[in-house]
């Protein structure tokens, strides 16, 4: 199990998945304006199926140059990329049929490049992609990609189902004492089954939203495909 732990104050806000969808994660960037002492974390899956993989990844490198704290995690789509790049990582022969090609286009790749894909890359990108974090606990709050299995600790957690996992850990309350924060699973809207778990990946690449919850007072800020306009609202969250 791989982890990042922080205590830090401000606001605390978690990003869903962005899958290539630069447009409308600068849109949401724009609108919360993160400040010094504010956390902003990524559940993952930057890249894939969207128009502009590597823009979204300038926009996190340039979000890790302000005074607030970025905590980017590690989804299955970077799993996959960083092992069909030759680097530790799984299901590399999957990458580009679960819309790989689309990331590879965003890096100006052609099919002829594909096998030397990595000297291709931006090394700062690479090694974004390299120091993914797999969890992060804030507590009351744990931050994964997928979710986790129901019935073990925190300490016993496997990475492939932090970055897999679906049906076993949404349809069944966890053993953990924290309320996970996930995406992986598209969903028309935001899942809250309080206090296990809230669901943040409203499929935004397939025509959905891309949403970003603010928990320290409770806010909603959500942006469709391809529209500018953010939209925010209140959120239960106890």
């Amino acid at each position: 199990m791989s982890d990042k732990r922080h205590t830090a104050s401000g606001r605390l806000y978690a990003i869903g998945d962005i899958h290539g969808c630069a447009d409308e994660l600068d849109s949401i960037l724009r609108a919360i304006a993160p400040r010094n002492g504010d956390t902003v974390v990524f559940v993952g899956d930057y890249v894939d199926r969207g128009p502009a993989s590597s823009d979204v990844i300038e926009l996190a490198l340039e979000l890790e140059k302000t005074q607030a704290e970025t905590v980017f995690l590690k989804g299955n789509h970077e799993d996959m990329m960083l092992s069909f790049l030759g680097l530790p990582g799984h299901y590399g022969e999957s990458f580009l049929f679960n819309g790989g090609v689309a990331t590879m286009e965003s890096y100006g790749l052609k099919e002829d490049d594909l096998p030397v894909a990595i000297h291709h890359i931006p090394p700062r990108h690479v090694d974004f992609y390299k120091r993914l974090s797999v969890n992060y606990l804030r507590p009351p709050y744990l931050f994964v990609h997928a979710g986790i299995s129901p019935m073990l600790q925190l300490e016993e957690q496997q990475t492939e189902d932090m970055l897999w996992i679906r049906q076993e850990f949404i349809f069944n309350p966890h053993q953990i004492d924290a309320t996970v924060v996930f995406g992986h699973t598209p969903m028309r809207g935001v899942m809250i089954d309080l206090p296990y778990k809230l669901g943040i990946d409203t499929g935004l690449v397939y025509g959905g939203k891309l949403t970003c919850v603010e928990f320290t007072e409770g806010a909603l800020y959500q942006v469709d495909r391809g529209s500018r306009q953010v939209k925010s609202r209140s959120i239960p969250l106890r």
